[in-house]
């Protein structure tokens, strides 16, 4: 499978980032990716660094504008495309949903993001209520997918419970990046982390995971902060954690990576950990804590 990665720096002009966007979709598309990834919150500049009742009126219906727009992209270059979107479910009701075309343009799925931070710079839960879709796969013409959204990334039980439902690939839009005040040495390990969990989700799994960041700096509204530099390095992992592709940290960059599919089924062959886990004594996974 021939994978596009979309890795983009944003501006606070919607309908440029949109524009940029379905650029860079027919660029990919047009040297062969089949399924295509964009970043998280890939429409507008990342809006939780501040906690302002007016970011909520970027929030959009599913179906709506958006949807319409990214729908046309899918049908137009014959691709799989996983977007990620402010939902507006309710009045006061929002979710942050990534939505899966199929080549038809129709809506394969769509998953709303399970963990929600709330960290210096990333007031996400000010803004999002979590996901209550729960972790499923999402059926498309190239395979199931296991969709979940950034933060979602560095909890293990997300990924495991999308690979044992059958999903062929791990995919993370994301958002992250480094709070300027910290250290050289810990933006290092913070990135370096980020990279690792998720190729330990490979390996656990026994299939590829994709993560798609966004890129760039983005000045805190409110003056707080020195705003997040965004750290880009999206990447594809083969299902023994090995790396196929990385994107630099520091620049916009649209790839095609090509994923051999049967390649997993080999894996799981050599190291069935489905096979061996030991689901009789997990319940204490379930707990907040053991005390």
């Amino acid at each position: 499978m021939k994978i596009g990665i979309i890795q983009q720096a944003c501006t606070a002009k919607a309908d440029e980032n949109k524009k940029k966007l379905a650029q860079n979709i027919a660029d990919v598309a047009s040297r062969g990716a089949q399924l295509v990834i964009l970043q998280e919150l890939h429409n507008s500049l990342y809006f939780c660094q501040t906690e302002d009742v007016e970011m909520c009126g970027l929030a959009e219906p599913i179906p709506g504008p958006s949807t319409g727009y990214y729908s046309a992209l899918a049908r137009k270059h014959s691709i799989v495309l996983v977007t990620s979107l402010f939902e507006r479910r309710a009045a006061g009701l929002y979710h942050n949903t990534a939505v899966v075309f199929d080549s038809d343009g129709s809506i394969a799925g769509k998953y709303r993001k399970m963990h929600i931070p709330d960290d210096p710079a990333y007031y996400e839960k000010f803004y999002f209520t979590p996901g209550d879709l729960g972790f499923h796969p999402i059926k498309t013409s190239l395979g199931l997918l296991g969709v979940q959204v950034c933060w979602d990334q560095w909890y293990p039980e997300g990924a495991r419970l999308m690979a044992l439902q059958g999903a062929e690939l791990l995919i993370y839009p994301t958002a992250i990046g480094y709070e300027s005040s910290d250290a050289p040495e810990e933006q290092q390990r913070q990135r370096e982390a980020w990279i690792t969990v998720q190729r330990g989700h490979a390996v656990a799994n026994g299939i590829p995971v994709i993560a798609v960041n966004r890129v760039g700096h983005e000045p805190d509204p409110s003056g707080q902060t020195r705003g997040i530099q965004f750290w880009g390095s999206s990447f594809v992992a083969g299902p023994q954690g090995e790396m196929l592709y990385q994107a630099p940290v520091d620049r916009e960059e649209n790839a095609v990576v090509e994923v051999d599919m049967q390649r997993s089924e080999n894996v799981r062959r050599w190291w069935p950990f489905l096979r061996d886990r030991r689901i009789d004594e997990f319940q204490g996974l379930t707990r907040r804590f053991i005390d």
